[in-house]
């Protein structure tokens, strides 16, 4: 009866990990750009993170390997933006609640921080004022190519801002790679 309870409870846990992935899915693509693999992602990575949790149970040692495994996958994969990182971060708490035996913590906690995230996307927080629209960009050029003015005209012509910000050597220093800020034009200016 007790091993009946606690699978039970255990796939509970799970269940609601997975429909918390759902709900931290549709509030990151509310007014946002996505894909449909990261998507998948924030819907399953709450209860794999549940189930691992789960898993280690209160073992220290487990737990220190488990958090390293975390950050081997972390670092092989390639940075996202700082929208995706949050994200990441909510599912990941998400399913560390969850398996922790707190699916109702987990629960508010994903309304509470999915309603925050819908609402900054909706007043556009931190968006810019006009329709600017700013970017970085980043050029890579030969080491002898005088650099400093050579794309003045482009950028005079696409943008009514552009700071070059760094310069750094690559290739061996047979290469430089520029660094600019931009404020684009709007079309038609």
């Amino acid at each position: 009866a007790g091993r009946r309870r606690a699978a039970a409870a255990a796939l509970i846990c799970i269940a609601v990990a997975l429909v918390l992935g759902v709900v931290a899915a549709f509030a990151y693509a509310f007014r946002g750009a996505y894909t449909r693999s990261f998507l998948s992602t924030l819907v399953l990575l709450p209860p794999i993170v549940a189930m691992v949790i789960m898993m280690v149970g209160g073992n220290l040692g487990t737990g220190v390997a488990v958090a390293g495994t975390f950050s081997l996958v972390r670092f092989r994969s390639v940075p996202g933006t700082a929208r995706e990182v949050c994200a990441i971060f909510l599912t990941v708490a998400i399913g560390l609640a969850c398996g922790m035996g707190f699916p109702g913590l987990a629960a508010l906690f994903a309304v509470l921080m999915c309603a925050a995230f819908a609402v900054l996307s909706a007043v556009n927080f931190g968006g810019r004022k006009n329709g600017q629209l700013r970017k970085v960009l980043k050029i890579t050029v030969p080491e002898d190519l005088d650099y400093p003015t050579v794309f003045d005209d482009l950028l005079h012509k696409y943008t009514t801002k552009a700071e070059l910000t760094d310069v750094k050597t690559t290739n061996l220093g047979s290469l430089n790679r520029l660094t600019y800020d931009l404020t684009l034009r709007k079309a038609g200016t």
